[in-house]
């Protein structure tokens, strides 16, 4: 039997440093996309456009989203975010996920 510590330690292991970089990159480019899309909409919706356009960004773009963390969203993020919210895939999810499509 494999006691809890032990337990732990093969958990830990077993985690890929890569997907978890990317997923904590990926939480911290949610915190600056969501206030951008929740302007024009309510919460429930920005929610669901968030995680369709956070699935639609490039590692590249998460990085550069990431970076706005903590601070007011320019015009420069603002626009990575608009460019990724127009592309077929985030349309294609946003019209799934009823969420009226961004301009």
């Amino acid at each position: 039997r494999v006691g809890p510590p032990r337990a732990l330690l093969l958990l830990v292991a077993a985690c890929d440093p890569g997907e978890v970089a990317d997923k904590a990159m990926r939480r911290t480019a949610e915190t600056v996309v969501f206030p951008v899309i929740n302007v024009d909409m309510p919460a429930g919706p920005a929610q669901a456009a968030t995680d369709c356009i956070l699935a639609e960004a490039t590692s590249d773009e998460l990085r550069l989203l990431a970076r706005d963390v903590g601070v007011v969203a320019g015009t420069s993020t603002k626009a990575t975010i608009r460019s990724i919210a127009l592309r077929p895939g985030a349309q294609a999810c946003f019209a799934a996920a009823g969420v009226p499509p961004i301009r």
